[in-house]
């Protein structure tokens, strides 16, 4: 290799360090759950970072639904769905999936990732155009700049200029709207009622990425969807199985049945990448039983929710505004120290027992650094207690409270 490269690397390196953007990877030993051990920690930490929004992750009915998928269908397929990598386990789920999100068919992905970067270019082209919200995920973002349709960025959530974009984008053959139905960063929601008014107006189709609210959000956990009101009205959903689900891997596409045919034919992650792992798909379809027959968990998880959120708004932290298990504690008024300020309140926490981790640019935009707390369904209500006292403990020690 020229030795300018590593040159090059090393300068790019020091600088993400000299910045304070260096992001830190503090590996856990053992299972993921609320209570869990950190390396070069004696005592074991609380943990408010995860995406196990129903505590899930190391559910033991799962696991044993794992176990006996490994035993009847074994380790992996070592093959593409079309060759010889679709066993009745998969067409299983995606049956199920399906039904649960209230589409005809799916088709399943090894991550929603994988979803997002193949649902673009098999179904719009050149003549086309999408639609799609300034925040949306990476992977729909990539997964829209391989499609050869035209792009337009409308601010977030904004349906003034989400029409405006509408109109100039009138000419297309087709269109369609792309967001995420949970932002993320934020645990804001998209506002599908006026978007789907929007494509109700003007003949378009919606594409909601569903990965942060399928399984919880809604009275039943169906999602954004059922959340806002709009079951039914959604043309293409996409969402991942490595969240609420069970925290694994995996995602599908959920549509019509011409949608999710086209895309078996054309998709290219579908085509090129091996088969979803026999133990992910049945524990999912296990997860997807138990959501089916009670809304326990995703009620506890309101609950846990509702509770942290106001004990945090009430010690004087600035947080999102919202209803969602996603809770951003912000730094907006220390900006431009954010990030480092971000980076040291997760590291206090950690000594107090508390993991979370900051996200800070290029994650976030520079200025809006924060803690993203993620509320469980497996948290106990003594572990909510104890994170809302480090949290205003660090925040009284670091000058975030007053």
């Amino acid at each position: 290799m020229d030795p300018r490269y590593h040159e090059f690397l090393a300068g790019e390196l020091a600088q993400i360090r000299q910045q304070g953007l260096w992001k830190e990877e503090w590996p856990i030993l053992g299972a993921q759950g609320p209570r869990i051990r950190v390396k070069d920690r004696a005592q074991p930490v609380l943990n408010f970072c995860a995406n196990n929004y129903l505590g899930l992750s190391s559910d033991p009915e799962l696991m044993a639904a794992a176990h006996r998928s490994l035993d009847e269908w074994g380790y992996g397929l070592s093959s593409v769905r079309f060759i010889c990598g679709t066993q009745g386990l998969h067409l299983e789920l995606e049956r199920k999936v399906a039904a649960f999100l209230g589409m005809q068919d799916a088709i399943l992905f090894a991550a929603c990732f994988d979803a997002n970067g193949g649902v673009f270019e098999p179904l719009l082209g050149p003549d086309d155009a999408i639609l799609t919200d300034r925040l949306n995920h990476a992977s729909i973002i990539d997964g829209v700049r391989l499609c050869k349709a035209k792009r337009h960025v409308y601010d977030n959530a904004n349906m003034h200029d989400l029409e405006a974009k509408l109109r100039e984008a009138a000419g297309a053959r087709f269109r369609l709207i792309v967001t995420d139905g949970v932002f993320s960063m934020d645990g804001t929601i998209a506002p599908l009622a006026d978007i789907c008014e929007l494509a109700d107006r003007h003949k378009a189709m919606v594409l909601v990425d569903d990965s942060h609210a399928t399984g919880f959000m809604g009275r039943t956990g169906r999602g954004t969807p059922e959340h806002c009101g709009v079951h039914g009205r959604i043309d293409i959903l996409t969402t991942t199985f490595g969240k609420a689900l069970g925290g694994a891997s995996g995602g599908c596409i959920a549509a019509r049945q011409d949608v999710v045919d086209l895309l078996r034919q054309r998709s290219r992650p579908y085509l090129f990448s091996n088969t979803l792992p026999p133990v992910v798909a049945g524990a999912t379809l296990r997860a997807l039983a138990l959501l089916s027959t009670t809304t326990a968990l995703r009620d506890r998880l309101e609950s846990n929710t509702r509770t942290f959120r106001e004990r945090m708004t009430a010690a004087g932290f600035e947080i999102k505004p919202g209803v969602h298990p996603i809770v951003p504690i912000m730094f907006t008024r220390f900006a431009p120290d954010d990030a480092p300020l971000a980076q040291r309140f997760a590291r206090a926490l950690l000594d107090e027992g508390i993991y979370v981790k900051g996200f800070f640019f290029p994650v976030v935009p520079k200025g809006l650094s924060r803690i993203r707390v993620q509320i469980s369904a497996a948290h106990e209500s003594a572990q909510i207690d104890a994170a809302v006292a480090a949290f205003t403990k660090v925040g009284r020690a670091l000058g975030v409270l007053g």
